[in-house]
């Protein structure tokens, strides 16, 4: 019988005070979370990720920024909140994780799910214009500039005839209002 050594894994690196800064920045205390696995056993996005959000949890915990950066799980997470709905402890899990996704782009890295920076930039320009989502320019942008457009348009074609997608956009009936809360929000330091 061939029996291989196990593979030897790096010493981790925590980096101290990872999760003051959430706390700080956010207002979430991590260390709430008594790993009782309710997040993760609700998410639907698990099959997709590399660490559950229980697991994503105990990494802010522990410091492991650089783990935590490079992983797929914070690109994966839908923002859905089912997570944070099913914290007892009240915890804002899914504004955790956002806020790990928002340490990535703050600090120039590169998002470990390929294309994931472009869609988010295109839909926050998208939201700005408007004040609320155009799916089919958002995704007309997208696709053309990862050059998906000619293998998805049947199925852009079926969601129009459907009903999925709109013609024309929408915006918001209060702009100046819309206008005012944008420019707070860009002043307390959200995306530009």
């Amino acid at each position: 019988m061939n029996e291989q050594a196990p593979q030897e894994k790096p010493a981790l690196k925590p980096k101290r005070g990872l999760a003051e800064q959430i706390k700080a920045e956010h207002g979430e205390d991590v260390y709430r979370c008594y790993q009782c696995q309710k997040c993760s056993a609700g998410c639907p996005m698990t099959f997709a990720m590399d660490y559950l959000p229980s697991q994503i949890m105990r990494m802010v915990q522990l410091g492991q920024e650089d783990e935590l950066l490079a992983s797929k799980t914070i690109w994966a997470c839908l923002s859905c909140n089912t997570c944070s709905i099913r914290c007892p402890n009240d915890i804002d899990i899914a504004l955790v994780i956002d806020s790990l996704r928002e340490r990535v782009l703050q600090e120039g890295k590169t998002p470990a799910v390929e294309n994931v920076a472009l869609f988010h930039r295109y839909f926050l320009d998208n939201v700005r214009k408007r004040g609320r989502t155009f799916e089919g320019e958002l995704l007309a942008r997208y696709q053309l500039k990862t050059g998906q457009a000619v293998g998805n348009a049947a199925l852009g074609l079926r969601m129009f005839l459907k009903g999925r997608i709109g013609l024309l956009p929408e915006s918001v009936s209060n702009k100046k209002a819309f206008r005012e809360i944008y420019n707070r929000v860009e002043k307390r330091g959200g995306e530009k």
